[in-house]
């Protein structure tokens, strides 16, 4: 339950050291959803790598006046790769994957040959260009694959290599399932079972899934556009690395908290995943500007590591983690050396542009690169319309 997650009456420490009470950041976070019209919001704020705030807020459902609850289910979007990078980096640390091996080479047919359900399909199109041959584990976590995000989102619907593998970052759905159908290859298990086997169960996040099990339509939260419309939830029956998770904010916090700890990994593997692999020099994450580069981030050290972006700051790196689709936006960050991290997790297309506010508030947080992320503030969005 949530009160056994946080401590009671406790304030919170920023990175610079100012304390916030938990009855402000509170008021502050039902005055920024009421500005903005965020749906919901869930959100964990830890100090000494313990949550020592957590917190609901808002509508699961805004037309069925249906509350936000610590325990009810949410689309995890792409927290689902913060999980699989956890565990990924376990098989690292056991000797089970090498980083730099090619992931053709642990494999025991072809991989043209392999197929799959849904818009996955097969990795066909990739025949004529041999370079997926060179493409490794690290590559994968890093999002240098030289993969699109996915597929569909290109016009002819097609997978290429759209650069040369390892050279750059561009963040790939379809790099981290190539990886997942290797591990499965590897390990003689599927993703789900793998999951429940080294972290779910672990942890005890008992109500967290890679698949869309039955029971947790009862207590379902669904996603909201702009004008507060519902979205319906994604039920993926298929196990995706990339972004098939369901979780709740208390089981969120479980796995956030092994996290910050380092349990479950060995101390060269956890440090490995949440140092830089590579800089990050594209002016946005995503769109035209995703090609362009500049000078933008380099006061940051923008970087990607092994499943987390990577940030440097006054207060020693930082590491986070987003989660979006339509109806929902995700966003984690983690301070180590300062021992400081928040979890947000809301479902609303109005979430993200709060973010910004919520985290110089809550942690003092003024380094995220929210415009490389597109966290466009609500009050700039409102001055434009």
């Amino acid at each position: 339950m949530l009160l056994a997650l946080a401590s009671p009456a406790q304030t919170i420490k920023r990175l610079d050291t100012k304390h916030v009470s938990e009855s402000e950041l509170t008021t502050y976070i039902r005055q920024l959803m009421d500005t903005a019209k965020v749906t919901g919001l869930g959100i964990a704020v830890f100090n000494n790598n313990k949550p020592v705030y957590s917190k609901t807020f808002g509508y699961a459902n805004l037309p069925d006046k249906k509350r936000l609850t610590p325990n009810a289910y949410l689309y995890g979007a792409s927290f689902s790769k913060a999980v699989f990078a956890y565990l990924v980096m376990q098989l690292v640390g056991e000797g089970i994957l090498n980083l730099d091996k090619p992931l053709v080479q642990y494999l025991p047919r072809p991989l043209l040959s392999y197929t799959f359900p849904g818009k996955l399909k097969d990795y066909r199109d990739l025949q004529a260009d041999k370079r997926y041959e060179k493409i490794t584990a690290r590559m994968c976590l890093s999002h240098t694959t030289g993969f699109p995000n996915f597929r569909w989102f290109e016009p002819d619907k097609k997978l290429r290599i759209k650069f040369k593998p390892g050279s750059r970052v561009s963040y790939s759905g379809e790099g981290m399932y190539l990886l997942q159908v290797v591990i499965q290859e590897i390990t003689h298990t599927d993703l789900e079972t793998l999951a429940q086997q080294r972290v779910f169960n672990p942890l005890k996040m008992f109500n967290t899934s890679y698949k869309w099990q039955p029971a947790f339509e009862d207590e379902l939260v669904v996603g909201h556009d702009a004008d507060g419309n519902t979205i319906d939830f994604p039920r993926r029956t298929d196990a995706n690395a990339a972004g098939s998770m369901v979780t709740t904010l208390d089981d969120y916090i479980r796995f956030y908290t092994a996290l910050l700890q380092g349990k479950g990994l060995k101390p060269v593997q956890w440090k490995e995943m949440t140092s830089p692999q590579i800089r990050i020099r594209s002016i946005k994450q995503f769109g035209p500007l995703s090609w362009k580069d500049s000078t933008l981030n380099d006061n940051i050290e923008l970087a990607y590591g092994l499943g987390f972006g990577i940030i440097q700051t006054p207060y020693g790196r930082g590491f986070f983690k987003e989660g979006n689709d339509r109806g929902w936006g995700h966003y984690s960050i983690a301070f180590p050396e300062k021992k400081t991290a928040i979890v947000i997790m809301t479902n609303s297309d109005n979430g993200e542009s709060i973010f910004r506010d919520l985290l110089a508030y809550a942690i003092g947080d003024i380094y995220t690169p929210w415009y490389w992320e597109n966290y466009i503030p609500w009050n700039e969005k409102q001055a434009k319309r």
